[in-house]
């Protein structure tokens, strides 16, 4: 089964689009929430027989009724869940988001989940609009669909999910329009044992990685079991041998100047919409000048690297880089939000 975020109001832990697996044996893998409802819907799950059919659980935590009788989880917002069961679906949301994930390709996962007053749209059809345009639907209202289609190509243009409610001939239908983005793909030029720490966080976080060693070390792949690609490379064939491209995300941590010269030259030629560096200020500032960086670069280059959390040790660093790339590909201003809260 499929649980997945399809709508929230008010303060909740999880948004749209968060999905959780159960597997027959009773087996969750991710959350919809702080932890508090996966338990009630695996119960949920355990109650269903066959035919099985999608069904959507609402949870209202704005009550005061809640704290005493419900949940206790006091957030003051409302999540619905719609439930699926995947065997020998037709239409399966897994599928799609990862083609998208495999592609590196934004796409629309656009659900039905809920319907009034039709019998004739059922809960849980969708539609599937991938990045080149082709559209999978097994939603048969031909209007809907095309309404749906239509709301979905803004969604994907604007990189925003979206919650729509359509007139039906009786009734209406509620669809959650998401949009699918595919990880963070990070590249780090480098391969030292200060990499090592960015490497697992980035990887915990379900990102993308490559790892290009300019030391070309035959012995790098056994120090990385965790990362995607590792590419051996001369920094006179980086062009050649790395894939760039402007959603990628570089950072620079090699400790050789010639090095980073050659790969912070190839990168911002292009169009990597983040660049970090890793060394000292005034190491960073002779590079810039021999790059002869315009304005134009530096705003896609942060050297130094990583935000401003008092870290030193290997670890530490990996934190504030990753904190920062999270901050930066997000469009957040990266401070407190006990600041934010209060102003």
């Amino acid at each position: 089964f499929l649980a997945t975020v399809v709508q929230t109001q008010g303060s909740t832990y999880r948004k749209t689009g968060a999905r959780m697996l159960i597997a027959g044996s009773g087996e969750i893998a991710g959350m919809v929430s702080g932890g508090c409802l996966e338990q009630d819907i695996l119960c949920h799950v355990q109650r269903q027989t066959p035919p099985y059919q999608p069904f959507v659980i609402t949870y209202d935590t704005t009550t005061e009724e809640d704290l005493l009788w419900g949940f206790g989880i006091g957030c003051e917002g409302v999540v619905s869940v719609l439930v699926d069961h995947l065997i020998d679906y037709p239409h399966n949301p897994l599928t799609f988001i990862a083609e998208c994930f495999d592609r590196e390709q934004s796409g629309v996962l656009a659900t039905i989940f809920q319907v009034e007053g039709s019998s004739s749209v059922p809960i849980g059809a969708r539609l599937m609009l991938h990045s080149e345009g082709k559209i999978d639907s097994n939603i048969e209202d031909v209007e809907l669909s095309a309404q749906i289609a239509a709301d979905a190509q803004i969604a994907l243009q604007q990189k925003t999910t979206i919650h729509r409610q359509y007139c039906l001939q009786l009734g209406q239908a509620d669809v959650s329009i998401e949009v699918i983005q595919p990880p963070p793909h990070l590249t780090i030029f480098g391969a030292g044992r200060d990499v090592l720490p960015l490497a697992q966080f980035a990887t915990a976080l379900g990102w993308q990685l490559t790892i290009v060693d300019c030391r070309s070390l035959e012995t790098t792949a056994n120090r990385f079991p965790m990362v995607d690609r590792i590419i051996l490379a001369r920094r006179e064939t980086i062009d050649l041998q790395v894939k760039i491209n402007p959603q990628t995300i570089a950072v620079v941590m090699t400790h050789n100047y010639l090095d980073d010269l050659e790969i912070l030259r190839s990168l911002l030629a292009g169009s990597t919409r983040y660049i970090g560096l890793l060394g000292a200020r005034q190491r960073t500032a002779k590079l810039l000048q021999d790059l002869a960086v315009t304005p134009a670069q530096f705003q896609r280059l942060h050297a130094p690297i990583g935000l401003d959390i008092g870290a030193e040790t290997p670890e530490e660093i990996a934190i504030a880089i990753i904190a920062e790339i999270q901050a930066v590909i997000t469009d957040r201003p990266a401070v407190c939000l006990k600041q934010l809260a209060s102003d």
